[in-house]
C-alpha cells in the first residue's frame, strides 16, 4: 500500500476535494467540504479515518497498526499505521466507510446528488 494508492482511490469517490490546509505534508480529502481522510505524507505513512464510536474501538482492538486518531478526535477517528498488517481490502473498507459517514451527516440534497438517491 502507497500513499498514491490510498490518494486515487480517495478521489475517484464523488464531490471529492483535495488540499493542505494545515501544512505541506498532511493531504486531506474532503467530500463536499467535509473532512474524511488525512494522508500524513511525512516519514510514517499512515491514514486518518473518520469511523463509528463502536467500530472505532473494535478496530483498535483488533489490530495494533490502527490507533486512536493522530491530532483528532479520538473518538470518531482512527489513524491506520501502515506496517504491513493491514490489508489493502481493509484500508479501502475503511475509507469507504469514513466517506459513508461523513455523507451521512450532510444535507438530503447534497446525499442526493453524491448518491444520486437518498442514501
Amino acid at each position: 500500500m502507497d500513499s498514491e494508492k490510498i490518494r486515487t482511490y480517495c478521489l475517484f469517490k464523488t464531490f471529492v476535494t483535495e488540499g493542505f490546509p494545515f501544512n505541506e505534508t498532511a493531504l486531506v480529502f474532503k467530500v463536499a467540504g467535509k473532512m474524511f481522510a488525512i494522508l500524513d505524507l511525512e516519514a510514517e505513512l499512515r491514514v486518518s479515518l473518520k469511523c463509528d464510536p463502536e467500530k472505532a474501538l473494535e478496530l483498535r482492538e483488533q489490530f495494533s497498526a490502527i490507533r486512536p486518531g493522530y491530532h483528532l478526535n479520538k473518538q470518531h477517528w482512527n489513524t491506520i499505521y501502515f506496517d504491513g498488517s493491514i490489508s489493502q481490502d481493509l484500508v479501502y473498507s475503511l475509507i469507504d466507510h469514513s466517506y459513508d459517514l461523513v455523507v451521512s451527516k450532510l444535507t438530503k440534497k447534497t446525499r442526493v446528488e453524491i448518491y444520486g438517491k437518498d442514501g
